[in-house]
Protein backbone atom coordinates (compact mmCIF):
# COMPACT_ATOMS: atom_id res chain seq x y z
CA UNK A 1 0.00 0.00 0.00
CA UNK A 2 2.83 2.44 0.81
CA UNK A 3 6.26 2.45 -0.82
CA UNK A 4 8.80 5.15 0.01
CA UNK A 5 12.33 5.12 -1.37
CA UNK A 6 15.27 7.46 -0.85
CA UNK A 7 13.08 10.26 0.50
CA UNK A 8 14.43 13.60 1.60
CA UNK A 9 12.36 16.62 2.58
CA UNK A 10 13.17 20.06 3.98
CA UNK A 11 11.05 23.13 4.58
CA UNK A 12 12.42 26.06 2.53
CA UNK A 13 12.18 28.60 5.36
CA UNK A 14 13.78 26.61 8.19
CA UNK A 15 16.48 24.18 9.24
CA UNK A 16 14.17 21.16 9.57
CA UNK A 17 14.87 18.21 7.27
CA UNK A 18 14.09 14.50 7.32
CA UNK A 19 15.16 11.58 5.20
CA UNK A 20 14.63 7.84 5.00
CA UNK A 21 15.96 5.26 2.59
CA UNK A 22 12.90 3.00 2.67
CA UNK A 23 9.48 2.63 4.27
CA UNK A 24 6.90 0.06 3.21
CA UNK A 25 3.44 -0.81 4.51
CA UNK A 26 1.49 -3.80 3.23
CA UNK A 27 -2.16 -3.58 2.22
CA UNK A 28 -4.40 -4.15 5.24
CA UNK A 29 -1.56 -3.62 7.73
CA UNK A 30 -1.94 -1.54 10.92
CA UNK A 31 1.17 0.47 11.76
CA UNK A 32 1.85 2.80 14.69
CA UNK A 33 4.59 5.42 14.34
CA UNK A 34 6.16 6.64 17.58
CA UNK A 35 8.80 9.25 18.30
CA UNK A 36 9.41 12.54 20.14
CA UNK A 37 7.45 15.71 19.41
CA UNK A 38 8.99 17.78 16.66
CA UNK A 39 10.68 14.84 14.97
CA UNK A 40 8.63 15.18 11.79
CA UNK A 41 5.95 12.50 12.15
CA UNK A 42 3.10 14.76 11.00
CA UNK A 43 5.24 15.98 8.12
CA UNK A 44 5.84 12.35 7.18
CA UNK A 45 2.08 11.65 7.01
CA UNK A 46 1.66 14.66 4.73
CA UNK A 47 4.43 13.33 2.50
CA UNK A 48 2.67 9.96 2.30
CA UNK A 49 -0.55 11.70 1.29
CA UNK A 50 1.13 13.97 -1.25
CA UNK A 51 0.20 17.15 0.62
CA UNK A 52 3.94 17.83 0.73
CA UNK A 53 6.35 16.87 -2.02
CA UNK A 54 9.84 15.51 -1.26
CA UNK A 55 12.99 17.15 -2.57
CA UNK A 56 14.16 13.76 -3.75
CA UNK A 57 12.83 10.22 -3.66
CA UNK A 58 9.63 8.39 -4.47
CA UNK A 59 6.36 8.10 -2.53
CA UNK A 60 3.71 5.71 -3.83
CA UNK A 61 0.33 4.73 -2.42
CA UNK A 62 -0.98 1.61 -4.10
CA UNK A 63 0.02 1.89 -7.73
CA UNK A 64 -0.02 5.71 -7.73
CA UNK A 65 3.17 7.71 -7.33
CA UNK A 66 1.72 10.53 -5.25
CA UNK A 67 5.01 12.46 -5.18
CA UNK A 68 4.65 12.96 -8.95
CA UNK A 69 1.01 14.13 -8.97
CA UNK A 70 0.09 17.71 -9.77
CA UNK A 71 -1.84 19.75 -7.21
CA UNK A 72 -5.26 19.08 -8.74
CA UNK A 73 -4.58 15.38 -9.28
CA UNK A 74 -3.25 15.09 -5.74
CA UNK A 75 -6.36 16.63 -4.20
CA UNK A 76 -8.59 14.27 -6.18
CA UNK A 77 -6.51 11.25 -5.19
CA UNK A 78 -6.61 12.18 -1.49
CA UNK A 79 -10.35 12.74 -1.61
CA UNK A 80 -10.97 9.28 -3.05
CA UNK A 81 -8.29 7.15 -1.42
CA UNK A 82 -7.04 8.68 1.86
CA UNK A 83 -8.96 9.30 5.08
CA UNK A 84 -7.32 11.72 7.53
CA UNK A 85 -8.12 11.68 11.25
CA UNK A 86 -6.57 14.53 13.24
CA UNK A 87 -6.05 15.19 16.94
CA UNK A 88 -7.77 18.58 16.64
CA UNK A 89 -10.68 16.99 14.71
CA UNK A 90 -10.62 19.58 11.88
CA UNK A 91 -14.37 20.19 12.07
CA UNK A 92 -15.98 23.43 10.89
CA UNK A 93 -17.81 25.10 13.79
CA UNK A 94 -20.51 26.70 11.62
CA UNK A 95 -21.62 23.37 10.11
CA UNK A 96 -23.70 20.65 11.74
CA UNK A 97 -22.16 17.25 12.36
CA UNK A 98 -24.00 15.94 9.28
CA UNK A 99 -22.70 18.74 7.06
CA UNK A 100 -19.16 18.28 8.41
CA UNK A 101 -19.31 14.60 7.46
CA UNK A 102 -20.60 15.40 3.96
CA UNK A 103 -18.34 18.42 3.44
CA UNK A 104 -15.59 16.66 1.41
CA UNK A 105 -18.25 15.56 -1.08
CA UNK A 106 -19.26 19.18 -1.58
CA UNK A 107 -15.66 20.35 -1.99
CA UNK A 108 -14.21 17.77 -4.35
CA UNK A 109 -15.32 16.97 -7.88
CA UNK A 110 -13.70 13.56 -7.35
CA UNK A 111 -16.52 12.63 -4.95
CA UNK A 112 -20.22 12.47 -5.87
CA UNK A 113 -22.80 13.40 -3.24
CA UNK A 114 -25.64 11.00 -3.98
CA UNK A 115 -28.62 9.65 -2.09
CA UNK A 116 -26.56 6.51 -1.46
CA UNK A 117 -23.78 8.65 0.03
CA UNK A 118 -26.21 10.37 2.37
CA UNK A 119 -27.68 7.02 3.41
CA UNK A 120 -24.20 5.64 4.05
CA UNK A 121 -23.35 8.72 6.17
CA UNK A 122 -26.40 8.12 8.36
CA UNK A 123 -25.57 4.42 8.74
CA UNK A 124 -21.94 5.24 9.56
CA UNK A 125 -23.03 7.79 12.16
CA UNK A 126 -25.30 5.21 13.77
CA UNK A 127 -22.50 2.65 13.88
CA UNK A 128 -20.19 5.21 15.50
CA UNK A 129 -22.84 6.32 17.98
CA UNK A 130 -23.35 9.92 16.79
CA UNK A 131 -26.59 9.51 14.82
CA UNK A 132 -28.56 11.48 17.45
CA UNK A 133 -26.06 14.36 17.15
CA UNK A 134 -26.23 14.91 13.39
CA UNK A 135 -28.08 18.24 13.63
CA UNK A 136 -25.79 19.68 16.30
CA UNK A 137 -22.71 21.82 15.76
CA UNK A 138 -19.24 20.83 17.04
CA UNK A 139 -19.25 23.48 19.79
CA UNK A 140 -21.86 21.57 21.82
CA UNK A 141 -20.25 18.14 21.38
CA UNK A 142 -17.78 16.45 23.71
CA UNK A 143 -14.25 15.70 22.52
CA UNK A 144 -15.09 12.04 22.02
CA UNK A 145 -18.22 12.95 20.03
CA UNK A 146 -16.29 15.38 17.84
CA UNK A 147 -13.65 12.75 17.13
CA UNK A 148 -16.35 10.24 16.15
CA UNK A 149 -17.82 12.78 13.72
CA UNK A 150 -14.35 13.38 12.29
CA UNK A 151 -13.89 9.62 11.83
CA UNK A 152 -17.24 9.42 10.03
CA UNK A 153 -16.03 12.12 7.65
CA UNK A 154 -12.75 10.31 7.05
CA UNK A 155 -14.40 6.93 6.44
CA UNK A 156 -17.35 8.01 4.29
CA UNK A 157 -15.46 7.88 0.95
CA UNK A 158 -14.31 4.30 1.86
CA UNK A 159 -10.60 5.17 1.65
CA UNK A 160 -8.01 2.48 1.02
CA UNK A 161 -5.59 4.23 3.42
CA UNK A 162 -6.37 5.83 6.80
CA UNK A 163 -3.81 8.25 8.24
CA UNK A 164 -4.35 9.15 11.90
CA UNK A 165 -2.29 11.93 13.47
CA UNK A 166 -2.57 11.69 17.28
CA UNK A 167 -6.25 10.84 16.80
CA UNK A 168 -6.66 9.88 20.48
CA UNK A 169 -4.37 12.52 21.96
CA UNK A 170 -7.03 14.69 23.64
CA UNK A 171 -9.31 11.90 24.80
CA UNK A 172 -9.86 10.13 28.13
CA UNK A 173 -8.86 6.43 28.39
CA UNK A 174 -12.35 5.08 27.68
CA UNK A 175 -12.72 7.24 24.56
CA UNK A 176 -9.20 6.35 23.41
CA UNK A 177 -10.09 2.68 23.41
CA UNK A 178 -13.43 3.34 21.73
CA UNK A 179 -11.89 5.47 18.95
CA UNK A 180 -9.19 2.88 18.31
CA UNK A 181 -11.86 0.17 18.17
CA UNK A 182 -13.68 2.20 15.51
CA UNK A 183 -10.55 2.64 13.40
CA UNK A 184 -9.66 -1.05 13.57
CA UNK A 185 -13.26 -1.97 12.78
CA UNK A 186 -13.07 0.23 9.66
CA UNK A 187 -9.84 -1.48 8.61
CA UNK A 188 -11.48 -4.89 8.98
CA UNK A 189 -14.74 -3.91 7.26
CA UNK A 190 -13.27 -2.02 4.32
CA UNK A 191 -9.96 -3.83 3.90
CA UNK A 192 -8.19 -0.53 4.51
CA UNK A 193 -4.65 0.15 5.72
CA UNK A 194 -4.03 2.18 8.89
CA UNK A 195 -0.96 4.26 9.71
CA UNK A 196 -1.24 6.11 13.01
CA UNK A 197 1.10 8.55 14.74
CA UNK A 198 0.76 8.27 18.51
CA UNK A 199 2.53 9.14 21.75
CA UNK A 200 0.34 6.74 23.73
CA UNK A 201 2.40 3.60 24.29
CA UNK A 202 -0.53 1.86 25.98
CA UNK A 203 -2.20 1.60 22.57
CA UNK A 204 0.77 0.03 20.78
CA UNK A 205 -0.07 -3.66 21.45
CA UNK A 206 -3.19 -3.20 19.30
CA UNK A 207 -1.13 -2.54 16.16
CA UNK A 208 0.38 -5.13 13.90
CA UNK A 209 3.67 -3.22 13.74
CA UNK A 210 5.28 -0.37 15.66
CA UNK A 211 7.87 1.86 13.95
CA UNK A 212 10.25 4.15 15.84
CA UNK A 213 10.42 7.24 13.67
CA UNK A 214 13.92 8.17 14.77
CA UNK A 215 15.24 4.71 13.90
CA UNK A 216 13.59 4.94 10.50
CA UNK A 217 14.85 8.42 9.64
CA UNK A 218 18.04 8.58 11.64
CA UNK A 219 16.64 11.63 13.42
CA UNK A 220 15.91 15.09 12.09
CA UNK A 221 18.70 17.19 10.57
Amino acid sequence: MIQIEQLRFAYPDGDFALSTSEFRVARGETVAIVGPSGSGKSTFLNLIAGVLRPETGRVAVGDVEVSALGERQGRAFRARQIGFVFQDFGLLDYLTARDNILHPFRLSAALRLTAETRSRAEALAERLGVDRLMNRRPGVLSQGERQRVAICRALLPTPSLILADEATGNLDPANKRAILDLLFDAVAREGATLVAVTHDHELLPRFGRVVDFQDMTGGVD
